[in-house]
């Protein structure tokens, strides 16, 4: 069975560990918050200027003043900082985050990630993720294996303008984990009661499958 957006980002919260200093992205990534591991502190960054994001808020305690990039109302963790865009982006492009999370809407087995761009829509630009995917270097994605139409988003080569060039190194979809190989994606896990072949028949990309592969675990 396929995942849920936050079941993916529940799985996604496994990568952290303890003194990260991450970047949640738009969508999927976002909810990442939610799941952070018992045990360890992970500073979450928003390329808006805040530094040390909390939980998404309950109808209790939503202070429409406080937003993460995405504009969706956030809460801040004890000891957050608050700052300009230009101090944020200091940050990101000196090389002081160490994991970014990102949506997108195809990914390829070059590592390649194309996020901001829908055909025949109007977009105003691809915003921040530029300087993430061209700073981090270790950017895993969080997106949904194929589209609407059962089209594969896991390609050999992207169709949709890119974001950034061989960045990528993980991406957690719903239906599996794929790990970034020279070889191509190898398949790490994947979703509960879907099997190796559903994930073979969702990618389109090289895909290298060794050994028996596990299920995810929550």
């Amino acid at each position: 069975m396929a995942l849920d957006k936050n079941q993916i980002a529940k799985r996604i919260a496994q990568e952290l560990e303890d003194g990260y200093y991450v970047n949640l992205g738009i969508g999927i990534p976002t909810l990442v918050a939610n799941y952070v591991p018992e045990g360890i502190e992970v500073i979450l960054q928003s390329e808006n200027g805040l530094l040390g994001i909390g939980p998404f808020p309950t109808e209790e305690n939503i202070d429409a003043d406080l937003i993460n990039a995405g504009k969706q109302t956030v809460t801040y963790a004890k000891g957050a900082s608050f700052f300009d865009s230009a101090t944020s982006f200091a940050m990101i492009r000196g090389g002081h985050v160490n994991m970014t999370i990102l949506g997108a809407f195809e990914v390829s087995q070059k590592g390649d990630i194309a996020s901001w761009k829908i055909p025949k829509k109007l977009i105003k630009g691809m915003g921040g993720a530029m300087d993430l995917v061209a700073s981090a270097e270790n950017i895993v994605v969080a997106m949904r294996h194929t589209d609407r139409k059962g089209n594969s988003k896991i390609l050999k080569d992207c169709t949709l303008p890119l974001t950034g060039v061989n960045c990528i190194k993980k991406v957690v979809t719903d239906l599996a984990v794929l790990e970034l190989t020279e070889k191509g994606f190898k398949l790490l896990e994947v979703a509960p009661g879907v099997s190796v072949e559903d994930v073979k028949k969702a990618t389109e990309a090289d895909l290298i499958i060794e050994g028996e592969i596990p299920e995810m675990k929550f």
